[in-house]
């Protein structure tokens, strides 16, 4: 099989879809891979160090789409890369479809194969290729939020550590998936009072027994939402819906009640966010303030530590992407339940429920 490898064109992504470790495993299995020139320099990979392993540089984006059966990529295509792709291809990334109509029609009237990475789930119900990027996200989110609660920035002025004689700063995370484990590991290693909401009983039960006694865990429920941001300086927004629209927790009216300066980030930007005035922003413009409140909802966060991402990625995506090269998308899918729950459009369907769902499509 040919696969693509293209230099990623979204604001500030310096991830790249595969390191050169992976590479040469696809070529050792048979395979031709092209990868555009300077795609790994962003994470610290050269040209020669692709061309080494037998990959071969392509100089353009449309040149790796045009000659390529498979597209492994980070990001979502937009819109400068729809028109590039080929009816029958397949396109391994990250997609989350349910966060944008545009993106889903687009690929729909591209007639490709989109395989999410977001959607492969394991048999235990864990999604193996969102986990490492959920774990980089995390523990970013709190090192986002301890900058932007500074006072030039805007924020609180609030140390999230404290110092003797002052308490520390207090972080209220919305999920005990993932990100929110992440998250809690990182404030509780800064010093931080942690509270760790969700509805998962079995989840607060495992937050319980490996954190340290300042995390604590709460059952989540509008109520305790309204009564923690009252108090709390950083609010991390963790929530995942495997495949759809992450849920509102936080309104607009919300805002008013907590206090000003206090810093909200949303890891679940990509889904569409969990408070009601998340926009997505780029790492070249990451804040914004309503109602005195800080709003950080970059939707791309581990691109900003793009060699821990890029090799965190490949570490879990190259097993996959060695089955659909070695047997083709459907023998692969066939074969693997694990894999075939990544599909999400197939030739001009829809073939994921939840994206069916947020856009009321068939």
């Amino acid at each position: 099989m040919i696969i693509g490898i293209p230099k990623e064109i979204k604001n500030n992504e310096n991830r790249v879809g595969m390191t050169p470790a992976g590479v040469f495993e696809l070529v050792n299995n048979g395979h031709k891979v092209y990868v555009q020139s300077k795609a790994g320099e962003g994470s610290g990979f050269s040209d020669e160090d692709y061309h080494e392993v037998g990959g071969i540089i392509a100089n353009t984006i449309n040149e790796v789409y045009e000659w390529s059966d498979m597209i492994v990529k980070v990001k979502e295509p937009i819109k400068e890369e729809y028109a590039l792709i080929k009816p029958h291809q397949v396109v391994f990334t990250y997609f989350h479809f349910a966060s944008s109509k545009k993106l889903t029609l687009a690929m729909l009237k591209s007639k490709a194969v989109c395989i999410a990475y977001e959607t492969v789930e394991d048999e235990d119900g864990s999604l193996p290729l969102l986990t490492p990027m959920s774990e980089v996200a995390g523990r970013m989110s709190i090192q986002q939020g301890a900058k932007y609660l500074e006072k030039p920035i805007k924020g609180r002025g609030v140390l999230l550590g404290g110092v003797p004689g002052v308490p520390p700063g207090r972080v209220l995370i919305l999920g005990a998936g993932v990100v929110g484990v992440q998250a809690a590991k990182m404030a509780a290693g800064l010093g931080a009072h942690v509270t760790i909401l969700d509805i998962n009983m079995k989840r607060l039960r495992y937050v319980n027994d490996i954190m340290p006694n300042h995390v604590v865990t709460e059952f989540s429920s509008v109520y305790n939402i309204k009564k923690h941001i009252k108090s709390h300086d950083l609010v991390i927004g963790g929530v995942l819906v495997k495949g759809g629209k992450a849920p509102k927790l936080i309104t607009k009216s919300m805002l008013k009640d907590m206090r000003p300066g206090t810093v909200i980030i949303d890891v679940a930007v990509d889904q569409g966010g969990c408070f009601e005035t998340t926009k997505p922003t780029t790492h070249e413009d990451p804040t914004y303030i309503i109602d005195d409140i800080v709003h950080y909802s970059v939707a791309n966060m581990p691109g900003a530590v793009p060699y821990t991402s890029t090799m965190a990625l490949t570490n879990v995506t190259l097993p996959y992407v060695l089955k659909l090269a070695n047997k083709g998308w459907e023998t692969a899918c066939k074969d693997d339940e694990i894999l075939a729950k990544g599909l999400n459009i197939v030739k001009g369907n829809i073939v994921y429920k939840e994206i069916a769902d947020a856009f009321d499509l068939n």
